[in-house]
């Protein structure tokens, strides 16, 4: 089956969050299985200058893009990753050869509207060009969102069939491309999809929206998060239009690299560890906390998080319950980035208490596999979360998640309160008491060390890899064709 993707990010070239794992292991999984798989992505700066894309990139093709009255030229590039894997960049200086693929100082680019249509409409013009004849083509979250609709119209005014069944994944919804309704005309599409039964929304455009009404089929990434959507609680706004795909709506829980994420062969730690011999993971905590300034462990356990500095994280939950950080025997390190406000405030409490609490921010991958190594728990107390990757990874490096009952967490951890014998970590509703409580029970997991070494080899000895959400893509493909 050949397999068109389109993605923002794409591990490891570029990546804010988890939609770029994603991406790259379900392209990596579904080639591996013998598939024809090519991705398009942004030719953002960064892409083009790491070492695989300098060294193997060539043009493939010229871009001469309709944006209302004017064309926009660029360029594709192809690189060849591996067997049955394409990477196509699109570029234009203007629009991608910035440092950032979204924003700078949390900032949204004034022109991401222009700039996610001029990528969209390059990617059916691509399509066209290099003859791909996919039989799906994949999109993910709102940047790509207009590829259905974009190639539906290109497919019937040029009387030509460009591809075969669209798909739309939604890994997070409060992300939309919503801009003004003054692009519209960018989009160079029929007067009558501006209104409300295309792209119109609440007086403006919406991306997200036109995917969710113009694809084949809507996909998003865990069940749980599947029927939250469905509310107002979650649906941010869309709920109604979703409930029209409601039918069409496909829940496939993500998988995690298991080659990338393995502490068995894992070259950022100092040393191996698996299921049967945990012993190398103390060597890791250890490394962990000298590397981020922590005193040496005392009776208590070290909480690790990595995340985005947002609202959707639970960061109000955490900052509740700064007290138990700050008075309890445990250490805590921080790794991420986003809110100014949020960013400050970890900052602070981290220089309230020297040696017990580290903050750390940016991207940073080998400081993020240490994490996942060296904490006994795992931190995630999201307001709202459509899979996770993090209590995956966490789970597969015998770290004990403690997260909220939202989402893909409900889906992937399984409470050791409800499953004492198979649980593999402690879920707490996503509330300031619920997270107080989770910590409360996680000291009590941690002082009982056959149910705390239970918990984690239960987690490490699941199978979290895309092998098997790649074959149920797979399927789902094949029920469209």
């Amino acid at each position: 089956m050949k397999i068109v993707h389109a993605a923002s990010e794409l591990f490891p070239f570029v990546k804010t969050g988890g939609l770029a794992d994603a991406a790259a292991a379900l392209s990596q999984s579904l080639a591996r299985q013998g598939n024809p798989v090519a991705v398009f992505l942004p030719g953002y700066r960064a892409v083009l200058e790491h070492p695989r894309v300098r060294e193997k990139a060539r043009k493939a093709i010229t871009l001469g893009i309709e944006m209302d009255d004017q064309f926009h030229h660029g360029e594709v590039l192809e690189v060849g990753l591996e067997k049955n894997l394409t990477l196509y960049l699109v570029c234009r200086d203007e629009f991608f050869d910035r440092r950032h693929p979204y924003g700078v100082g949390g900032r949204d680019y004034e022109d991401n509207g222009e700039r996610f249509l001029f990528f969209a409409k390059a990617v059916v013009e691509a399509l066209s060009q290099l003859r791909l004849k996919a039989d799906i083509v994949h999109c993910h979250d709102w940047q790509t969102a207009m590829i259905p609709l974009l190639l539906r119209y290109e497919e019937r005014r040029r009387s030509a069939v460009l591809a075969g069944r669209t798909l739309l994944t939604i890994h997070n919804l409060a992300f939309q491309g919503i801009f003004p309704m003054r692009l519209f005309p960018l989009t160079n599409l029929p007067e009558e999809l501006r209104g409300m039964d295309g792209l119109e929304y609440y007086g403006q455009i919406n991306y997200l929206k036109a995917g969710i009404l113009f694809s084949d089929s809507v996909t998003t990434v865990s069940p749980t998060y599947g029927k939250e959507i469905l509310t107002p609680e979650f649906g941010c706004g869309l709920e109604g239009v979703l409930k029209t795909r409601k039918e069409d709506l496909f829940c496939q829980v993500n998988g995690i690299d298991t080659g990338l994420w393995n502490p068995a062969d894992d070259p950022h730690l100092p040393a191996a560890y698996g299921p049967e011999d945990l012993s190398g993971k103390s060597r890791c905590q250890e490394k962990l906390l000298k590397q981020t300034g922590l005193k040496p462990k005392g009776k208590g356990p070290v909480y690790g998080m990595i995340c985005r500095f947002t609202p959707q994280k639970g960061l109000e939950l955490i900052r509740a319950n700064g007290g138990f950080f700050a008075k309890r025997d445990c250490r805590l390190v921080v790794l991420g980035s986003g809110g100014e406000e949020d960013e400050r405030w970890f900052k602070e409490l981290a220089a309230a208490h020297p040696g017990k609490i580290s903050v750390n921010t940016g991207m940073n991958e080998a400081l993020s596999h240490l994490i996942e190594a060296g904490a006994d728990f795992f931190l995630m107390p999201s307001t709202f979360e459509p899979c996770g990757l993090n209590q995956m990874y966490s789970m597969r490096y015998g770290t004990v998640p403690l997260v909220s009952r939202v989402g893909g967490l409900a889906d992937t951890v399984t409470d050791i309160g409800r499953d004492p014998e198979e649980g593999t970590g402690i879920l707490f509703p996503p509330t300031a008491e619920g997270l107080a409580e989770g910590l409360s029970r996680s000291l009590d997991l941690y002082a009982d060390r056959p149910a705390m070494e239970r918990a984690i080899r239960n987690g490490m000895s699941r199978d979290l890899s895309w092998d098997n959400a790649a074959a149920a893509y797979l399927r789902h493909y094949e029920s469209l064709l």
